[in-house]
């Protein structure tokens, strides 16, 4: 092997050495910017939390005024939602058991 060879191969090992050098480098900077976002939203959030607990207070007070129970109104919805999902998850578990049964028959006619 030749030394004209050899320092080929060293600068070929070189070039791809820089070249991931520098996909790393983007990647870290990728990261950073992640980082930078899951932090801000993370404020966002924070903050959205903090103002929808003082609008259900400012609510609750309203409904007090007015001579609701507002906390008897939001038990009530929550457990429509509760309905809602148990209904929807019911739905969801027929059709895929039906899909299964459809499978297993159209398996059984295939032989």
């Amino acid at each position: 092997m030749g030394l004209g060879s050899t320092a080929k191969k060293i600068q070929t090992l070189s070039d791809r050495a820089e070249a991931m050098y520098k996909q790393v480098q983007k990647l870290q900077q990728r990261i950073t910017g992640l980082e930078e976002k899951a932090e801000e939203t993370h404020e966002t959030v924070t903050r959205m939390d903090h103002q929808l607990t003082e609008q259900r207070a400012l609510l609750l007070a309203i409904a007090e005024e007015q001579g609701i129970d507002g906390e008897a109104v939001l038990a009530e919805a929550a457990i429509d939602d509760a309905e809602a999902e148990t209904d929807a998850d019911t739905a969801d578990s027929a059709t895929n058991a039906d899909a299964a049964s459809d499978t297993a028959s159209g398996d059984a006619t295939a032989e």
